[in-house]
């Protein structure tokens, strides 16, 4: 059958073959034919290279007239290329950073939950069902991470009740100040240290290495975290957050075709973020709305004042003189972590568990919650243990961002002039602090007739703004030899990834009384304009850190009260002299005003 089918296949072949041996005529037409075919697939041909060169021109380096002298060879020259200076320049990113990522997450595959004696609950996405020794107040061990917990709403407050907004009186306008949300570890950052050190000694030839007891898990453990890059709860805090801003104050944008600038840096957990926050606002077509900014944010690169990140400008900052708050933090970990060291020694053989051991796997504890949904060191700590983690932390800002550091005014000044500025309604010409009079002199870059202000930052930035703002309720001195629990200045409740400080200004028809507990009452007087400071959702009172505002119930401040007093805050600042400055480093406890000793009038 198959012999068959082969040679009826070949017979019309051969049919026309004979044909065309006894027909001449034939024999021509086709081979004008097949000329014919021939010419019309090469002009096709043609015509389909044409149109692909016309449509992929810009990608393929191509203007509508002729070709580039050169292509361009850096990142900066493609921004160029398109026309754009480089901080409109979203992407390709410009300034990034680091931006190694970890593998993606498998909780569905590694969630140990339920565990004894609690209720099962569905993945919201992190797990954090995790049996703490010692808990009381059925305190939360993943509020106690500092800068490095998931996002909350503060719940104790600071010391003030929240009060509506009073009838007939409106909020005109906001000046946002952000966090970026929950990342992977910066690097070098202990968490990384301590996952590096444990998969060095287990491939090392020094000797076997095992553990036992609640450190088995450890046998099997690979550090699996990335570099600074947004992990994917951090995604999702902006664009919640993105969500309750536009509920909270959408009717602040114009809606009128016109676009709001909002800021960021050039990092790459800072784009996304302000991505995330404005698809959370605005939805997914956010570019119509608003125009993305970007300072530069680069050690290497000086000078590029940034106000988001304002630290790269002040030397002092990272220098021995502003090294008291780490130090004290050393100090404390080492006394509230010697118990912990000394039980993981007990379960480990062939590796030597140090304080600073004990007080990193803390850390991987907070990194790999957010990151991975779920982390085992979480459990190895007692309740107290990690009361004494969040105190850690606590002296740590204090004393390099807050008001015991001599550089913590200084970095947070030029954004507080920032705020200024717009309120009084002029650019920046003369800087206080570590301000971009490029961009800043420029109505363009820096727009003054906004309602709706969105600047994106870093967690230290936040903190020094707070002190370089003069928010003295905050510059309680912290001892490094014992925990003090009654305390103001807790970092899980002001800088928690995807921290947000937002300042409302209000209008009143008249003056509002103070006594808000007594029923809103509305005095004699004129239209009245107020600032309301909200840290996590929750009012600062201003009346307690500037007298003048008074001791309302409410925590606001008249704003022509809030300017007067802030015009002393940039020579309080000392920027010059606490950045740039020649003194001896400061011992943590000595300052109490974020400014260094024996500065000049």
């Amino acid at each position: 059958m198959a012999d068959m089918r082969d040679t009826d296949a070949a017979a019309p072949e051969q049919a026309l073959l004979e044909h065309e041996k006894t027909t001449p005529a034939a024999a021509s037409n086709r081979t004008l034919l097949q000329r014919t075919l021939f010419t019309g697939q090469i002009l096709l041909l043609v015509v389909v290279i044409a149109q692909f060169v016309l449509f992929y021109r810009n990608e393929l380096g191509f203007s509508s007239c002729h070709l580039p002298q050169s292509t361009p060879r850096f990142k900066t020259d493609v921004a160029l290329s398109k026309g754009l200076p480089e901080y409109y320049q979203t992407s390709p990113e410009l300034w990034a950073g680091p931006t190694p990522t970890g593998p993606a997450a498998f909780l569905a595959a590694t969630n140990p939950a339920p565990f004894p004696s609690t209720t099962y609950l569905p993945n919201a996405p992190l797990e954090t069902q995790v049996p703490i020794k010692g808990r009381v107040r059925n305190g939360n061990i993943f509020e106690m991470h500092g800068q490095l917990s998931h996002y909350f709403p503060n719940p104790d407050g600071f010391g003030v009740d929240e009060y509506a907004l009073p009838h007939n009186a409106s909020i005109v306008q906001l000046h946002m100040l952000h966090r970026h949300g929950a990342r992977y570890p910066t690097v070098g950052a202990g968490a990384q240290r301590l996952g590096e050190k444990l998969q060095a000694y287990k491939a090392s030839t020094h000797g076997e290495v095992s553990f036992t007891g609640e450190l088995s898990f450890l046998n099997d453990w690979e550090y699996k975290l990335g570099n600074e890059i947004l992990v994917p709860i951090g995604k999702q805090e902006l664009f919640d957050s993105g969500t309750l801003h536009q509920i909270m104050y959408g009717h602040l944008y114009p809606n009128d075709d016109t676009k709001i600038l909002v800021r960021s840096t050039t990092q790459d957990r800072m784009v996304q973020s302000a991505e995330y926050f404005l698809a959370g606002f605005f939805g997914l077509d956010w570019p119509k709305n608003a125009t993305l900014l970007l300072n530069r944010e680069d050690m290497h690169y000086v000078p590029w004042n940034n106000t988001l990140a304002g630290y790269y400008n002040c030397p002092n900052s990272r220098a021995p003189p502003n090294r008291g708050g780490l130090n004290a933090s050393r100090e404390w970990y080492n006394l509230y972590m010697n118990d912990a060291a000394k039980r993981l020694n007990a379960s480990s053989s062939g590796f030597p568990w140090l304080a600073s051991d004990a007080y990193n796997a803390q850390s991987l504890c907070a990194y790999e919650t957010v990151a991975l949904g779920f982390s085992q060191f979480c459990g190895l700590f007692t309740y107290e243990e990690w009361e004494g983690y969040e105190y850690s932390i606590d002296i740590n800002f204090a004393g390099e961002n807050g008001f015991q550091s001599p550089t913590g005014r200084a970095i947070g000044i030029g954004y507080v002039q920032e705020v200024i500025a717009r309120l009084e309604h002029h650019l920046i010409t003369k800087p206080a602090g570590v301000v971009n009079t490029t961009l800043d002199g420029n109505e363009e870059t820096f727009p003054l007739d906004q309602t709706l202000y969105l600047d994106f930052t870093h967690d230290t930035n936040i903190m020094s703004i707070l002190t370089a703002f003069g928010l003295k309720q905050f510059a309680e001195f912290l001892p490094a030899t014992h925990l003090v629990r009654d305390r103001q200045f807790i970092v899980s409740h002001m800088e928690p990834f995807a921290a947000r400080l937002d300042i409302e200004i209000i209008e009143a028809p008249t003056p509002i009384a103070g006594a808000r507990k007594a029923g809103t009452a509305y005095e004699k007087g004129k239209r009245t304009k107020y600032v309301h400071f909200i840290l996590n959702q929750r009012t600062l009172p201003l009346g307690v850190s500037y007298p003048e505002c008074g001791e309302r119930d409410d925590g606001w401040c008249e704003l022509e009260t809030f300017l007067k007093v802030m015009g002393t805050k940039l020579d309080e600042a000392q920027f010059e002299y606490a950045c740039f400055g020649e003194y001896e480093a400061v011992p943590y406890g000595t300052l109490t005003d974020g400014v260094p000793p024996g500065r000049k009038g």
